[in-house]
């Protein structure tokens, strides 16, 4: 039986709400099954994507005859203290059956390929090239026959006096104003890229930082969708937790378990993106081949799974993840391997990396080396650096400082190092794109980064 567009969002949300990390085309499989004519036969689901390792538990499902029973743990996370932490995925165990964890790659399938469904004008031209547009394309949305009704967030703001706004006087409000959210943000430089590219296509919008801890975050969504602005970046630690509040979620969010870019609609909908994958990739210059290299990405989050991403996506011939907490990593694994089963994924203890000799990208997505975090310190100490081969390429995606410890040590020995800065334009410029339908300028964005690093 087909499932409606409003069943298939309830119950994401319902499951958001609880912890439990599913795709939406998983989910939808999943309820298409649960109401068939006749019982479906037990199976055991492939695991259903990246979810953060933030501050939220870990939830496993044990299938019963009658009923499900939700069990919790908690784990150390990457870089904190033992704290419940969601896992990359929800597990489905057979209470009958309960077969261990393989660490065999599943059968053959092709790696998916998504196509961030948002409008860009393309009759605006400027020097910024999507490097990207092979497996990343950008498509105009022709409008569709028959409209869907709206689904609304579960999550619907207390409307006050003081925001209150009958529904013909919220289309006249024209939303001009943008920002950034999450914590800590004294490093950012959002508001200098942003305001660059608004300035470039002659918009006279707004963008803001407005520090967001974990526990503001239902008030903040308030504020915003109630305040007259049109979208928001996220960052750490809020990329997983704002999903629970959009309306929809875009194939790249859905496939990577994280987002970085909403927009909010004249009727305070709201619509998650995330951008990074692109934003990584275009970063790297087209003459270096990824095909077939060994790639190693330090930390989980969710830098780094855009990183993964954008590598598998790409064909490469190996991942090795290196992670404080390997038994926090299994879940990803055992997902990595089943979406792209012809990449070799392993999981090693970051503490004790000694050779790196067989690695030719080696990236950094944790946080050591940011601006005012840990700027004086390094993933990964000289000794063990120096053993990356000749020709190695070191990635940093942090961009303050543009020259971490970590590219200083790299430089040092000769390597070829590209540091966060234009991973972090490139992803600002699919911001914009989702947000005007028009390209900003790169360079000029760039510019105002490195006036403001």
């Amino acid at each position: 039986m087909t499932v409606s567009k409003e069943e298939l969002f309830a119950r994401y949300k319902q499951l958001k709400s609880e912890g439990v990390s599913i795709t939406l085309m998983e989910l939808k499989k999943q309820m298409e099954a649960e109401s068939g004519d006749s019982p479906q036969p037990a199976e055991q689901p492939q695991h259903s994507g990246f979810s953060a390792l933030s501050h939220t538990p870990q939830t496993s499902y044990v299938s019963q005859p009658e009923q499900q029973q939700v069990q919790t743990t908690y784990q150390n996370s990457d870089y904190g203290n033992s704290q419940p932490v969601s896992s990359w995925s929800t597990t489905y165990i057979s209470r009958q059956e309960q077969p261990a964890i393989s660490t065999e790659p599943p059968q053959h399938q092709e790696p998916p390929h998504f196509q961030p469904q948002y409008e860009v004008n393309q009759t605006v031209q400027n020097n910024y090239a999507n490097n990207f547009a092979p497996i990343f394309s950008y498509q105009r949305i022709s409008p569709q026959p028959e409209q869907q009704p709206v689904q609304t967030s579960v999550f619907q703001p207390v409307v006050t006096d003081e925001t209150a706004q009958t529904p013909d006087s919220i289309n006249q409000t024209e939303r001009t104003k943008y920002c950034l959210i999450g914590y800590p943000l004294g490093h950012s430089l959002s508001t200098y890229i942003h305001q660059a590219g608004f300035n470039s296509l002659n918009l006279n919008y707004t963008y803001e930082i407005l520090e967001t801890p974990p526990e503001k975050l239902v008030d903040r969504i308030k504020y915003l969708k109630y305040h007259d602005f049109a979208g928001f970046n996220v960052t750490i630690p809020l990329k997983l937790p704002v999903t629970m509040f959009l309306d929809e979620i875009d194939m790249s969010a859905d496939l990577i378990g994280a987002v970085n870019t909403v927009k909010i609609n004249p009727d305070r909908t709201m619509k998650g993106y995330n951008t990074d994958v692109l934003g990584f990739r275009n970063a790297i210059p087209r003459e270096i081949t990824l095909a077939n290299k060994t790639i190693g990405i330090l930390g989980t989050g969710g830098a780094a799974r855009a990183a993964i991403t954008a590598f598998a996506l790409e064909q490469v011939k190996q991942i090795k993840i290196y992670t404080r907490n390997i038994p926090n990593s299994i879940e990803l694994l055992n997902y990595l391997r089943s979406k792209f089963p012809n990449i070799e994924f392993n999981a090693y203890q970051i503490q004790s990396i000694r050779d790196l000799s067989d690695i030719d990208i080696l990236v950094n997505t944790t946080p050591i080396g940011m601006q005012g975090r840990a700027a004086d310190m390094t993933p990964v100490e000289e000794p063990e650096l120096k053993t990356l081969p000749q020709g190695a390429i070191v990635y940093d995606v942090i961009y303050n400082p543009k020259k971490t410890v970590l590219l200083k040590l790299a430089q040092k020995y000769g390597y070829k190092t590209i540091n966060g800065v234009d991973m972090f334009i490139h992803q600002a410029v699919e911001a914009e794109k989702i947000w005007t339908g028009r390209i900003p300028d790169f360079k000029d964005m760039k510019i105002a980064a490195l006036e403001n690093l």
